[in-house]
């Protein structure tokens, strides 16, 4: 057994460790930071594959922007444990179930790759140039149509994210920029004419003479 052959194990045993957790540990900042040790490890996997954009990318996508925004709202909402994990055993079986049919889809899938005796010998053009170039000239050569698609159909779930979330609410204020952009000098500001001293009344003197010599 080579280095390689030990990391693979040790990181596929840590990976698994961290993705059992996610899904046992009973709270749940705890299971968002077994997630980011599960994404950790599955980038040094990628890592392991000579797949460096994918590894990297894993990092500063998920860990980087997912997982901080995740524990951010994790944190700061309230979130009722208990009330979420009433009726876990009445849809345990039927969750069970279908967890075990994607492994077994997942390992007739994966399957044929173990059986490998040799690994396929590297492409010329990938050792000359990197993964990382290589697949930024396929994306914009042969697969500019999907990307373009994939980047539509991201705004759109965007624009329908921010349309569902927005609620007018009678307690909030609000300003309408419109209104911001048509007002006047006169709507802001009033120029009130005062005199810089103002005599004393004499009608207004105190009544009582021991106050008005204090």
């Amino acid at each position: 057994m080579n280095i390689s052959s030990a990391l693979f194990y040790l990181f596929s045993v840590v990976l698994l460790f961290a993705a059992f957790r996610v899904i046992t540990a009973r709270s749940t900042v705890h299971a968002a930071l077994y997630l980011v040790l599960a994404f950790g490890t599955a980038s040094c996997l990628w890592m392991l594959l000579r797949a460096e954009f994918l590894a990297i990318a894993l990092v500063l996508v998920y860990v980087g922007a997912v997982m901080v925004l995740f524990l951010f709202v994790v944190m700061m909402l309230d979130v009722e444990v208990d009330s979420v994990r009433q009726g876990f055993w009445k849809h345990f079986p039927l969750a069970g179930f279908v967890g075990a049919l994607i492994a077994l889809e997942m390992a007739l899938v994966l399957m044929g790759g173990f059986r490998l005796t040799e690994a396929p010998a590297p492409d010329p053009l990938l050792l000359k140039l990197g993964n990382s170039k290589v697949l930024g000239i396929e994306i914009y050569t042969n697969y500019l149509y999907p990307l373009q698609v994939a980047a539509v159909l991201l705004l759109v779930a965007i624009i329908a994210a921010i349309a569902l979330t927005l609620r007018q609410r009678k307690d909030s204020r609000h300003m309408d920029p419109s209104a911001q952009v048509r007002v006047k000098k006169a709507d802001r500001l009033r120029v009130v004419k005062m005199r810089a001293t103002v005599e004393p009344d004499p009608s207004a003197a105190p009544a009582d003479g021991k106050e008005a010599q204090t």
